[in-house]
């Protein structure tokens, strides 16, 4: 069992550590630290904010936060990527529970409750749950959905929800201080993907990683296409990574969307060659290439149709943008990251890919 804190009250309850790294993320930063300050839960508490060299008024922000409110406190991650500002925030942390936060993400008002009492109540070493991604333009909520499809990300647990047990993965996470302290806190050296890495480690090393749909943190998708795709070409690129280096524990689903990149892209290339066998005068068996990128976008279309009820006709339109970008970047990413590009490309393109 986790060491006790007395709480204010007499009773005695866990001390929660809550730790976010933050970069440019003025947009959201507030809403996530102000759901933290909000939590029912009524054992000691801090909030550790890993501040990253911001550009975009971040900084000034979150001082301001610290300034109103003492259980705030900041500090310097001149690194600026996320596992580092996440090994900062936990190493100067005191509390035997540490909450990992995104600066993206609302947690609902029980969120620590619940977890500590299924930390506690499973013996698991981590604790996590859905990422409920919700938009709030048509282009957000495109995302949002597409991150709960099977199309999309694939519809797993992590997204949609599911049954309460041990996992693989989950999403952010509540962890016992001594565990990740045990198996040596995040890796550095992985820019994205670095949960799953973390919780790869924690199984291997006879713990056990507990997934529950009563946990639901809302996450707020990139708001443009731009910075979407950046996005996702970074993840799928540390997938890949993560899949070149640990292949015995990566599923069939992470390398769908690599697969249908090759396939469309040989499809469009096989079919030019069948134009250039048709203007030739020779037989142009090579055009049936083009059925591969034909029957890709038949499926795009039949999932656009599909979510134009429930998300509106303009959400419905970016849908049909939004799934070949994430397909297509992530996919790409995948590839690169598969053929030991990870590296040469991130020094040049820094975390906010």
């Amino acid at each position: 069992m986790i060491s006790q804190e007395p709480s204010a009250g007499g009773t005695s309850l866990l001390g929660v550590s809550y730790v976010m790294p933050v970069l440019n993320d003025v947009t959201h930063v507030r809403a996530a630290v102000t759901s933290l300050l909000r939590q029912d839960y009524t054992g000691p508490f801090e909030v550790t904010v890993a501040l990253g060299p911001s550009i975009d008024g971040t900084t000034e922000l979150v001082e301001e936060m610290v300034a109103v409110d003492p259980r705030i406190r900041i500090v310097a991650n001149e690194i600026g990527s996320t596992p580092a500002g996440l090994n900062i925030a936990i190493r100067a942390s005191s509390y035997p529970v540490v909450i990992r936060v995104d600066a993206h993400s609302v947690l609902p008002p029980d969120y620590a409750r619940i977890a500590v009492e299924t930390l506690e109540r499973t013996g698991a070493d981590n604790v996590g749950g859905v990422m409920d991604a919700q938009g709030e333009s048509p282009f957000q909520k495109a995302v949002a959905r597409a991150y709960g499809t099977k199309i999309g990300l694939g519809g797993t647990p992590l997204h949609v929800g599911g049954t309460e047990g041990p996992a693989e993965t989950v999403y952010l996470g509540c962890f016992r201080m001594d565990s990740i302290v045990r198996v040596g806190l995040f890796d550095e050296g992985i820019k994205r993907g670095q949960d799953w890495e973390l919780n790869r480690r924690l199984r291997e090393q006879g713990g056990t990683v507990w997934f529950t749909p009563r946990l639901r943190v809302v996450y707020r998708p990139r708001p443009s296409l731009s910075r979407l795709a950046r996005q996702m070409v970074s993840t799928g690129l540390w997938r890949g990574e993560l899949a070149r280096r640990y292949p015995e524990s990566n599923g069939i689903r992470y390398f769908a969307p690599p697969v249908m990149v090759l396939g469309v892209v040989l499809g469009l290339l096989a079919g030019l060659g069948g134009l250039v066998q048709l203007l030739t005068g020779g037989a142009p068996w090579l055009l049936l290439g083009l059925l591969v990128p034909v029957a890709y976008l038949l499926i795009v279309a039949a999932a656009t149709v599909a979510v134009t009820r429930p998300d509106g006709f303009r959400a419905a339109l970016w849908f049909l943008v939004v799934l070949p970008c994430i397909h297509f970047c992530w996919g790409i990413g995948f590839l690169l990251g598969y053929l030991k590009l990870t590296t040469n490309i991130t020094a040049h393109t820094g975390r906010q890919l």
